[in-house]
């Protein structure tokens, strides 16, 4: 089994923070897990590929409660990553209502699938659920393949990919020159390009995710989107993520970015000055994702 992943990124070191952003995200995410599970067959198999620190897992065994049950089945290349996935959907997959004890089996693959193929673990499920996982592969499209062959006739696949960029400063911070929002942005779009570079053997992906899913003999292709939206003023772990987003994004972005925006990042980084992200009450969190689906015949 894997226990790597192929953008040379320390996914361990980010556990805190992706466990911090999971919180900005559960409530949509329990809208999105609701509406993906509700046309499932009773006890259905649901596989969350690159299940990270558990966010959607935790929203999908929720669901899967709620309608009797079922099986659950992770995803990670990343051991630290799959303990906390499997730590957090475990902590959900059983409640009690009306003296009735729901139950959903929790199963952790390790597994890297770019080279091991989801037939060999997990064949015929129902719902494929992938989140921002298949851009750190060499193939993407290859990626999706792989995960639409794991799908049980009438499945589901569900491919979290692309939306709109985060958002989160005021136009003018009163530190800098304004618009460093947009010219992170910039800087993001020029590391992920160098990043996708950095992958062996990466292969472009030159079409949008739905001539793909139509492409690989899916039904009734199409995408909705979900909006995560907390204005100013915001809460503690609001903020906290907010911080946590901007050191990720100084940590892959620095060298792409001029000194006077460098300069402005590690002030608004920095828990002495008064102008630190963690004590401004203008800071705000806003993204919207897409879900791109098709059901396999």
């Amino acid at each position: 089994m894997a226990r790597h992943t192929h953008d040379g990124i320390d996914w361990p070191s980010r556990l805190i923070a992706m466990r911090r952003a999971d919180e900005l995200h559960a409530d949509a995410l329990r809208v999105v897990a609701r509406r993906l599970v509700r046309a499932l067959p009773d006890n259905p198999t649901v596989i969350d590929v690159g299940s990270g620190a558990g966010g959607m897992s935790v929203a999908l065994t929720e669901a899967l409660c709620a309608r009797g049950g079922g099986t659950i089945v992770l995803v990670d290349a990343v051991p630290e990553l799959l303990d906390a996935a499997t730590t957090a959907a475990r902590a959900a997959a059983s409640y009690e209502s009306d003296s009735k004890t729901t139950t959903v089996r929790v199963r952790p693959v390790l597994a890297d699938i770019a080279t091991e193929k989801p037939t060999e673990f997990a064949a015929a499920a129902h719902l494929v659920w992938a989140s921002n996982v298949l851009h750190h592969l060499p193939d993407q499209r290859q990626g999706a393949l792989n995960l639409i062959s794991a799908l049980a006739a009438g499945g589901w696949f569900a491919l979290a990919e692309g939306g709109l960029e985060t958002r989160c400063l005021p136009w003018d911070l009163g530190v800098g020159d304004p618009g460093l929002q947009d010219r992170l942005a910039a800087a993001r779009d020029q590391w992920f390009t160098r990043m996708r570079d950095q992958i062996p053997n990466a292969v472009r992906l030159t079409t949008g995710w739905n001539v793909v899913l139509t492409e690989a003999g899916l039904h009734d292709v199409g995408a909705f989107s979900y909006l995560v939206d907390h204005p100013a003023p915001t809460k503690p772990i609001v903020r906290d993520s907010i911080e946590d987003w901007l050191r990720w994004r100084n940590d892959v972005t620095g060298d792409l970015l001029h000194p006077a925006d460098r300069t402005a990042l590690r002030t608004l980084l920095d828990p002495s000055d008064p102008n630190y992200v963690g004590l401004r009450e203008d800071v705000f969190f806003l993204q919207t994702n897409t879900v791109h689906t098709g059901q396999k015949p």
